[in-house]
């Protein structure tokens, strides 16, 4: 059996069947031609340089595809990085892409049981008809959908496994403070995010689709939302109009992509859950590829900041 990415070893030489899930074109300062790869298999994805690539090998090489790559494992800057030897094209009716993908730890079950039990919580019979109507329209790609390209659970069932947590968080927050609608902020978690499996291409190999960087997933939500409000004969409910706020606002600041900033306390709330799991994963994410006494390269989206990694 191959070897996977999460047992490779800094000075080892590997070979092994990997997927393209980047792919950038550079030039050195002597004007040499290289490409810069993230390679992966279901454990884990690694950083790769090949260098002095020739033309056509470039033009054989596109991103979700697996390839038979012949490696050597170094590190730099305290992260293992592959410099590609040789890379040779495979049949790519051979390949099981579940040996490439990561998933979410949970079950696709496990995480749809966990929606509906959300959605049971729900006393107002409008906000279950809206959330029930939203999730009935994006199906399967709701446990399918990664909840981002790169940053946070940017993985298969990412989107439901953010959700899951985030019902978590909120379910507690209604158990500490009765002044929380616990309807309406569990409504939000639900749906806030939802918008994504428009603006995010799909479910491997992620990319941004032309609605998603013109319109992005907020404005994409905001619509499907008043869509789903005229069919159930809700579009002038204040229940509508509360969820749609919520999800509007839910980034928090104008700079972060909020039109509009969070103006109920339950629009407040989902701002900061989402942040707060969103910001555990990519923490999390990070810490896993060091040892124990190390810190964390910086983390772009947390305004690069190192983490360190105690016992």
């Amino acid at each position: 059996m191959a070897k996977q990415v999460k047992d490779f070893n800094e000075g080892e030489r590997v070979e092994t069947d990997l997927l393209i899930s980047s792919l950038q074109r550079g030039t050195t300062n002597s004007g040499s031609p290289y490409l810069t790869l993230v390679l992966q298999d279901s454990s884990k994805a690694i950083d790769a340089k090949l260098w002095d690539v020739k033309p056509e090998l470039e033009k054989q090489l596109e991103v979700g595809k697996v390839y038979d790559f012949d490696l050597e494992v170094i590190r730099y800057k305290n992260n293992l990085q592959a410099k590609v030897l040789k890379v040779l094209p495979i049949p790519q009716a051979d390949i099981n892409m579940e040996d490439y993908v990561f998933r979410s730890p949970v079950s696709k079950d496990g995480l749809r049981t966990a929606i509906q039990e959300g959605i049971s919580l729900i006393d107002n019979e409008n906000v279950a008809r809206i959330v029930s109507g939203a999730l009935n329209y994006y199906a399967n790609d709701v446990y399918e959908y990664p909840a981002a390209a790169k940053i946070h659970h940017n993985f298969i069932g990412g989107l439901a496994t953010h959700t899951t947590g985030m019902l978590k968080v909120a379910a507690a927050l209604c158990s500490i403070y009765p002044s929380v609608n616990r309807d309406y902020l569990l409504a939000g978690v639900i749906l806030h995010d939802l918008g994504k499996i428009e603006e995010l291409s799909s479910p491997v190999v992620t990319e941004y689709t032309k609605e998603g960087k013109l319109l992005g997933h907020i404005s994409i939500m905001d619509a499907r939302l008043l869509q789903i409000g005229k069919e159930l004969n809700l579009e002038d409910s204040e229940e509508l109009l509360l969820l749609r706020h919520m999800v509007l606002s839910h980034h928090g600041q104008y700079e972060y992509g909020s039109p509009v900033r969070p103006e109920t306390l339950e629009a407040e709330l989902l701002n900061l859950i989402d942040n707060i799991d969103a910001r555990v994963n990519t923490i999390d994410k990070a810490l896993a590829d060091i040892k124990e006494g190390e810190f964390t390269q910086k983390i772009f989206a947390l305004d690069n900041r190192v983490f360190y990694k105690h016992k």
